[in-house]
């Protein structure tokens, strides 16, 4: 049997069990809202089967938020480990309280599930038992990272709107503090106006404009928006409206400022990759380009000297 043919099995239950790991992460990511629409919808006559489906998509992440969660409290992971998942998760948009736990049980699912599908399929094979030994070992390392590269994928899209809409987001701002309104209204004004456009930063307004409410000291709530999610516009911003605060400088004047750099940082990483393209293209013109330009240029007369030869 061609180890090739040992792939296919393997890719499809991997292919499989990544989207279900996928659906269960953005399930929980609109956990919340589609618990308004549940609280909306209360009174109106609704499917069996639409209800069935609902109720066992709860249960299924219920399920593995219990195995996560049991894992997590028994100390098999350390907590500085898990302190680190949960900072990824929280950087990638889901902040549910039991993320951590579904996430852990999610991994659990995938390591156990993928090897024993890979053990279930090989005996049918006629394999060396060395290619036995090697499919097994992919088997694992696809369980064990899958949920990592899911993670990481989700992630980077995440971090990457929330970096396109800010300096749109601060142009709003600008216009709400010339207006006449305050920091805090600010933040949640404008974090309700791009929810539609950009739902990714109106997350992050919103988050701030609710520890704002709670916490004490402001500018904890300002400095947490940055450490959340790691980007070095939103750490920016986070100081530039504690340093208004502090020192009492005109707020849309700051932050003008800081949406005109943005946007000049945005068009120079853009210049930067134009400057990369000859470099780039190097490699599939020599590969691609100049054979067939030898072949037309040199071609005839290798004819005529095969000919000549003849």
């Amino acid at each position: 049997m061609s180890p090739a043919l040992i792939l296919i099995p393997l890719g499809l239950g991997a292919l499989l069990l990544c989207i279900s790991g996928l659906w269960m992460m953005n399930s929980l990511a609109h956990a919340r809202r589609l618990e308004a629409r549940v609280r909306r919808a209360q009174g109106i006559a609704t499917g069996t089967g639409a209800r069935r489906g609902a109720e066992g998509g709860r249960a299924s992440l219920r399920l593995l938020a219990r195995i996560g969660a049991a894992i997590t409290r028994s100390g098999l992971l350390p907590r500085a480990t898990l302190a680190q998942i949960d900072e990824t998760l929280v950087a990638s948009g889901f902040r549910a309280g039991n993320a951590l736990a579904l996430f852990v049980g999610a991994k659990v699912l995938l390591l156990a599930a993928v090897p024993g599908i890979t053990a279930l399929v090989l005996p049918h094979l006629d394999l060396a038992p060395l290619t036995h030994a090697v499919a097994m070992a992919v088997a694992v390392l696809v369980g064990l990272l899958a949920p990592d590269y899911v993670v990481g994928r989700i992630r980077a899209t995440h971090l990457h709107r929330v970096e396109h809409g800010l300096p749109d987001a601060l142009d709003m701002m600008v216009i709400c503090a010339e207006a006449g309104l305050g920091l805090e209204p600010a933040i949640a004004r404008v974090g309700a106006e791009i929810r539609a456009v950009h739902p990714a930063l109106a997350q992050e307004f919103a988050r701030t404009s609710g520890e704002r409410q709670f916490i004490a000291d402001s500018r904890v709530a300002l400095t947490n928006l940055g450490t959340r999610t790691g980007l070095d516009c939103l750490k920016r911003l986070g100081s530039t409206l504690i340093q208004t605060m502090q020192y009492g400088t005109p707020l849309s004047a700051a932050l003008r400022v800081l949406a005109a750099e943005l946007r000049q940082e945005t068009l120079t990483k853009f210049e930067e990759r134009a400057a990369r393209l000859p470099v780039l293209l190097t490699l599939p013109m020599i590969l691609f380009i100049l054979p067939c330009v030898f072949l037309v240029v040199g071609g005839p007369a290798v004819i005529q000297v095969v000919n000549v030869m003849k």
